[in-house]
């Protein structure tokens, strides 16, 4: 039992701890985001309450269908709990903070799913599942949170956009992710490069929030300067 526990912690927290540590300036405190990772974890049992209700009404009969479902209400959940938790913190005061909450409760989601799966089926599972369940929750967390930390510091009129992908493209690329797997002849072929790609994407998003982040402290360094603040 705790072999399986261990195994199924360890890849969410390594993952977590990676993206963490990225941020170069002001570390977001590890309260919060150990707060928003159990929140992921809680949402696991409402997901998957909902989940066996459609299946059992016969909702989920077509691949493309589930694919969607399931994408759709683990990142809708995600997203809904960042944004009434923490999106309106002081806490929340650059745009890599938002990596750090998306990947947080992504993963605290992951690594709860993760605990279930092995503890029904084996900890066989562990490796391929850390590689890549796990690793791509973690990465739809990434995207996700860069969108909502691009929407923070967006003036009021113009956040809305930015707020609709930080949904839209983590359901999309999550819907993928799902279809892919249910297609058990080709499934392997095509979810390598996609992974390839998931990393690709996510890691360049994490570039590119740094950048914003460390632009934003230039202006912000300046604003006061010149104030005399």
């Amino acid at each position: 039992m705790f072999t399986i526990i261990s195994a199924g912690i360890a890849p969410g927290f390594a993952l977590l701890s990676y993206f963490y540590l990225k941020d170069e300036y002001e570390k977001e405190p590890l309260k919060e985001v150990f707060r928003i990772f159990l929140l992921g974890m809680i949402m696991v049992f409402p997901i998957m309450f909902i989940q066996y209700v459609l299946e059992k009404e016969q909702v989920l009969l077509l691949d493309s269908v589930k694919a969607f479902t399931t994408g759709f209400l683990e990142e809708f959940f995600k997203w809904f709990i960042i944004y009434f938790t923490i999106y309106k913190s002081m806490e929340f005061d650059e745009h890599y903070d938002g990596i750090v909450y998306g990947v947080s409760i992504s993963l605290g989601f992951a690594t709860a799913e993760n605990i279930l799966y092995l503890l029904g089926n084996g900890i066989k599972y562990a490796i391929g599942r850390a590689i890549l369940p796990v690793s791509s929750h973690a990465l739809f967390g990434v995207i996700m949170g860069y969108y909502i930390g691009k929407a923070k510091f967006m003036k009021r009129d113009e956040h809305h956009p930015w707020m609709f992908y930080s949904l839209v493209f983590p359901i999309l690329l999550h819907s993928l992710y799902d279809y892919i797997l249910l297609k058990e002849k080709v499934w392997l072929m095509i979810i390598i490069p996609f992974m390839v790609f998931l990393w690709w994407l996510a890691l360049k998003k994490v570039k590119k929030a740094k950048h914003n982040q460390l632009h934003y402290r230039k202006v912000t360094d300046i604003f006061y300067r010149d104030s005399g603040g």
